[in-house]
């Protein structure tokens, strides 16, 4: 229960913090933070957290990350589901949080996009569904390949978190303009529930890739980077 607790608010800062970023703050009259705040703040939501519940459950907060782990050798298989359910279930707190809050401006119209993922009219930049699913599948993999290699018990002790931290910012920085950045079906899952419509019907891509790049990078990794 620990484990799952830990998941879930892990997840649930990870959404509220860099979807929050994206929806209040991305594009706020003249002070916006722009794709880079952004991209920083999701990566910081990761690393605090990494910091304040790793060393309960690991810090996957993302399902693509339980799936490598798992291919990787460094997750069971009986604990995937709970892990998923925690996290999706706090991935969609957080975003019932933001949806509270945004409505509660005095301005409001609508929702808009809410930082859902998506591919061609969806996508930020007018991407296709290929280029996204490319996009993805890589960015999930070599986000993996870092998880990995800098918990690998010879990697320098104490600076897994920094590392985690800063590829999900650069992940961010190179991806925001093809698909919103998702690499992480939790937090896909939560913003398109309350974006509705097409970034619902969307959705499966941002299962499909980021899962079978993790598990591509948990296989890759097993085979020629794990010593052990």
């Amino acid at each position: 229960m620990k484990k799952l607790l830990a998941e879930f608010f892990g997840t649930f800062w990870l959404v509220f913090g860099g979807c929050g970023s994206a929806v209040f703050a991305a594009a706020f009259p003249e002070l916006g933070i722009g794709f880079v705040g952004v991209s920083l703040a999701f990566g910081l939501t990761v690393l605090t957290m990494a910091y304040a519940v790793g060393h309960v459950s690991g810090a996957h907060f993302n399902p693509a990350v339980s799936f490598g782990l798992w291919a990787g050798g460094k997750f069971t298989a009986k604990d995937l589901i709970g892990y998923i359910i925690a996290q999706v279930i706090g991935a969609c707190v957080a975003a019932g949080a933001l949806y509270l809050i945004l409505t509660g401006k005095s301005d409001f119209v609508d929702i808009g996009s809410f930082a859902a993922n998506g591919y061609g009219e969806l996508s930020p930049g007018g991407y296709s569904m290929m280029a996204v699913l490319i996009a993805e599948f890589i960015l999930t993999m070599f986000f993996l390949l870092i998880i990995l290699g800098s918990t690998y018990p010879k990697a320098p002790k104490g600076f897994a978190g920094i590392a985690i931290g800063l590829a999900l910012t650069l992940i961010h920085l190179i991806s925001i303009p093809i698909s919103n950045t998702s690499v992480n079906p939790a937090r896909s899952t939560s913003q398109a529930l309350f974006a509705g419509g097409e970034f619902t019907a969307q959705l499966w891509l941002f299962w499909l890739a980021p899962i079978a790049g993790a598990i591509v990078a948990g296989f890759i990794h097993k085979a020629f980077f794990d010593k052990d």
